[in-house]
């Protein structure tokens, strides 16, 4: 199996895992992949949970279509990540239901979105800052999340879901899997004043794992 073979068929893998745990619902969220001078990504109005691997779009890193079908929509937000993000070879996005309920909320830390729950959360996430709305695959999204990739590889976009870069399309699955249970447990925990990681403790996982800082 070639290169190219083993990245569709992990992708198709890990569409239909999100899509069987309901992650991903409907024709909603779009993975991609980085190789070289060339972005594979899932097709626009595709079903993670139907995949087929000779029909995803492959383009140039400028956003030119090559083969497949034509590229999500929300490309452009892939590329931003990619951008800033150069060791980063992967993205997923996701318009999981407890982190699309989370966006909705009032009042929510622009800079960082979801309190330090659980170690895990820092380690694979890190910083997650709040993405104002904007229109999906649009240029001012594009640029907003742009702007907040200087400071992240990990966003939240407002009534929309989660965006993640990795140097693995599995590291950025778990990440955006580790944003939605975090989401959960923070709407579980609210208005309970729960006990949160101390800034020590975040310090040092930012310390001992400096690429999710």
């Amino acid at each position: 199996m070639s290169f190219e073979d083993a990245q569709r068929t992990q992708m198709v893998r890990l569409g239909a895992a999100l899509y069987e745990r309901g992650l991903t619902p409907g024709r909603t969220g779009n993975l991609s992949v980085r190789a070289g001078d060339r972005i594979m990504v899932t097709p626009t109005n595709a079903c993670l949970g139907r995949l087929d691997p000779e029909r995803l779009a492959v383009t140039s890193l400028d956003g030119q279509h090559l083969s497949g079908d034509l590229p999500s929509k929300e490309l452009v937000l892939h590329r931003a990540l990619y951008r800033h993000h150069p060791a980063c070879t992967a993205v997923a996005h996701l318009h999981s239901t407890c982190a699309v309920a989370v966006s909705c909320l009032p009042n929510l830390c622009p800079d960082d979105v979801l309190p330090p729950i659980t170690p895990y959360f820092v380690m694979r996430v890190g910083r997650l800052p709040l993405i104002d709305y904007a229109p999906p695959g649009s240029p001012e999204l594009a640029q907003l999340v742009s702007r907040a990739a200087e400071r992240s590889r990990s966003v939240l976009l407002r009534n929309h879901g989660s965006l993640v870069a990795a140097q693995s399309l599995e590291g950025a699955v778990d990440a955006a899997e580790e944003i939605e249970e975090t989401a959960r447990l923070h709407l579980l925990l609210e208005n309970r004043s729960p006990t949160l990681l101390t800034a020590q403790a975040v310090a040092e996982l930012h310390r001992r794992f400096p690429a999710t800082a």
